[in-house]
């Protein structure tokens, strides 16, 4: 396992132990091999860019699952999102191959679908021949390396293709626009669509990947679609809030992000809003995770159910302040 000290990692790991699998994860601090060799792993040093020591840290495993990887926005430099994404996952694919496993079940990503504005993107959505981000880009590039290792190697390796995977457990990346909107801090938004999967139907959809999985075939793992207007409705009625925060005009998004983003270039730090990210929610993403279910056999959590579980979460961890008794439903 690689990436095991991750979110969705971690899961995964979980869920393998609890099934009685020996687990072996790479780890690249002392902190990481403590963490998950108390969870019942065999922790092994290592990193995916170290193409030379993977093979011994493999050897003996059946099945590498292979979820570490860059995930970042508005960063000042891409490079390391195409070292570890792209190079990092060739080395993961060569290594298995040369440790004679016998399949890699690797967390790519929905946004390399490349579906066009408005489209619902499934396995097969023509690439629209540009991206959004260097992110996407990379992971893009990174399942084509993979792919391409496979061929060369004669590796099954099945591609798994998640949308934003929410759930107890994330605070991070886009969740922190919805902690800001819980906290009352975010007072405009993007009318945009996304898609979403929960963190254990993430983790379900690997594991069968690893068991029904056609090699050389993608399965997108996507539960939900809604537009931001929806998901904010939905957060008022579970919260009790009443917040109606303003739509910004997509012209003036990107303005703003260009404004942000050229004053934190001056003052060398990381915006925390860039060119690539309102390229992206400006775009919107829809996808069709459709195909997990009718080949894998994946159930999907319903939306109101994963939602309520991460509110759960939030206020346990003390990362939102204490809500109000939700509305009771119209009569």
């Amino acid at each position: 396992m690689t990436g095991g000290t991750g979110l969705l990692g971690g899961s995964i790991v979980e869920r393998l132990l609890a099934d009685g699998r020996s687990v072996k994860t790479l780890v690249r601090s002392d902190e990481a091999a403590r963490k998950l060799g108390g969870r019942g792993a065999e922790p092994v040093r290592g990193d995916v860019l170290d193409a030379a020591q993977l093979p011994a840290a493999m050897r003996g495993c059946d099945v590498v699952y292979h979820a570490a990887g860059a995930n970042a926005l508005c960063v000042r430099d891409p490079r390391p999102l195409f070292e570890v994404n792209v190079q990092g996952s060739r080395n993961v694919v060569e290594a298995a191959a040369a440790a004679g496993a016998r399949r890699v079940v690797y967390t790519s990503s929905a946004a390399v679908l490349g579906e066009a504005c408005g489209k619902v993107g499934t396995e097969t959505s023509p690439h629209r021949g540009w991206f959004l981000s260097s992110y996407e880009r990379s992971k893009y590039e990174a399942e084509q390396a993979v792919l391409a290792a496979a061929r060369e190697t004669e590796l099954e390796v099945v591609c798994v293709n998640p949308a934003s995977v929410q759930g107890p457990g994330r605070a991070t990346g886009s969740t922190k626009l919805l902690l800001d909107y819980l906290n009352g801090r975010l007072k405009v938004i993007v009318d945009s669509t996304l898609s979403l999967v929960d963190i254990a139907d993430c983790t379900d959809g690997h594991l069968l990947a690893e068991v029904r999985g056609e090699a050389g075939e993608r399965y997108i793992l996507s539960g939900a679609t809604l537009t931001v207007r929806e998901a904010v409705e939905l957060l008022n009625r579970l919260t009790g809030m009443e917040r109606s925060p303003r739509a910004m005009p997509p012209a003036v998004a990107k303005a703003a992000a260009l404004a942000v983003e050229t004053a934190a270039r001056l003052r060398r730090t990381r915006p925390r809003v860039c060119r690539d990210l309102v390229r992206t929610a400006l775009h919107g993403h829809a996808y069709d995770g459709s195909k997990a279910t009718r080949e894998l056999g994946l159930s999907y959590t319903p939306l109101e159910e994963t939602v309520r579980r991460t509110l759960e979460w939030f206020e346990e961890q003390g990362f939102v302040r204490a809500r109000s008794e939700p509305r009771a439903p119209a009569r």
